[in-house]
């Protein structure tokens, strides 16, 4: 047995790499495709390994999609606000730096998660409830201090209003996967679009080891994440605009924080499973599919998972890390944006159809206005709050 859960891990792993790598292909996706071969092809295979290849995949994926968010501003729904800091870095030939500090972020929040998966199961099993009824007004303090926090807060106010107006509306049409298409056009064809415009060239990236702040951006990961690892309708974006404004750092430091936020929000989700049997993400629903009652051995198991498999992440992330950094000051970034921008509006007609695309084009014209604004990105995570708010109040 433990030859075969070994090889399941190593095949998440592998799998976790290329959709890490290749923007549009999310877990979700493909657990909707594990999940309906389960019951016919993947039958005689036993749960746990199918349990064990999905939280590798997942973990992985967490490490690697921040490779193609940096390096050509494409990120997927979790990876969204690295895209600023990250593109910025990559500018001053600090890209390969950019990533590292999002992969030691993961690969922290990977240990610490270790030594307090217990304590937090036992914790919010008993006070979920409680903590589900402050969530719309913790969100309301985080929008303000957002605005409050620009130094022109009437831009601010118009971005985060209009984006929240936007994200509000699209969130209730019952169209599949639309969150995809609208992250993906507010904060990652948005950007590519105004490099294109700016004819940005990308200069030799140093591969160097940079100086990785990490109490500060823990300290803000560790106590935002939780809150939305277990709660509906949070996720990574939310936990990093929450850890941020809890624990203030700088534009490295927030690279950390957002690798530590989504370790610890996609790991949470599997806690959850276990604390008060709800999912949070796609991953876990599929987990939940797979096992209708999660043991404490299997809760064991899946952590056992995320280290090994994380720690395998991290040395994936930095090797692959240095490969293309090395590689993407060769290339003609306009083309790589434009070959960039037609793969992943494929990728949203595929997944979203038509009304995806319709949804791709109106948020990436929303993006591009945005940014002409001149405010912090941040504040184009009004898209999800404000649905967050409204949903919790409502």
């Amino acid at each position: 047995m433990l030859i075969e859960l070994i090889l399941f891990l190593l095949i998440g792993v592998f799998f976790g790499t290329l959709a890490g790598l290749l923007p549009g292909i999310h877990i979700n996706l493909v657990g909707v495709i594990l999940v309906s071969l389960s019951a016919s092809l993947l039958s005689p295979i036993n749960p746990i390994y199918l349990v064990v290849l999905v939280v590798a995949m997942a973990i992985t994926q967490t490490f690697l999609d921040f490779i193609p968010s940096i390096l050509i501003g494409c990120p997927e729904t979790d990876t969204q606000l690295s895209v600023l800091p990250g593109h910025e870095l990559l500018k001053k030939g600090q890209g390969y730096s950019a990533i590292l500090l999002t992969a030691y972020g993961c690969l922290a929040a990977i240990f610490i998660l270790i030594l307090i998966a217990w304590p937090t199961i036992l914790i919010v099993s008993k006070i979920y409830h409680l903590i589900t009824s402050l969530i719309p007004y913790i969100l309301i303090v985080v929008s303000l201090i957002l605005i409050i926090m620009e130094k022109n807060k009437i831009n601010s106010i118009i971005v985060f209003f209009l984006t929240g107006f936007l994200g509000f509306l699209i969130l209730n049409l019952e169209i599949k996967e639309s969150l995809f298409p609208l992250l993906t056009g507010l904060f990652g064809i948005s950007s590519l679009v105004t490099s294109i415009r700016a004819k940005t060239k990308i200069p030799k990236q140093l591969i160097v080891k940079p100086k990785i702040p990490m109490i500060r951006p823990l300290i803000g990961a560790l106590i935002a994440s939780p809150m939305c690892g277990f709660l509906p309708g949070l996720g990574g974006g939310q936990a990093a605009v929450i850890g941020n404004t809890i624990s203030r750092t700088d534009r490295k430091g927030f690279l950390v924080l957002l690798g530590a936020t989504n370790i610890f929000v996609m790991s949470f989700s599997f806690l959850s499973l276990y604390a008060i049997s709800k999912t949070r993400t796609g991953a876990a629903v599929v987990i939940q599919e797979l096992i209708e009652k999660i043991e404490p051995k299997i809760l064991i198991l899946t952590l056992f998972v995320i280290l090994i498999s994380g720690i395998i992440a991290f040395f994936l992330t930095i090797f692959l890390a240095k490969f293309f950094s090395q590689k993407i000051s060769k290339i003609n970034y306009s083309l790589l944006s434009i070959g960039t921008i037609v793969f992943v509006t494929l990728i949203t007609i595929i997944v979203s159809g038509l009304w995806g695309l319709l949804i791709l084009i109106i948020s990436t014209l929303t993006g591009i206005y945005c940014i002409s604004l001149r405010t912090k990105r941040t504040d184009m995570m009004g898209c999800l709050l404000i649905p967050t708010i409204i949903l919790y109040l409502f």
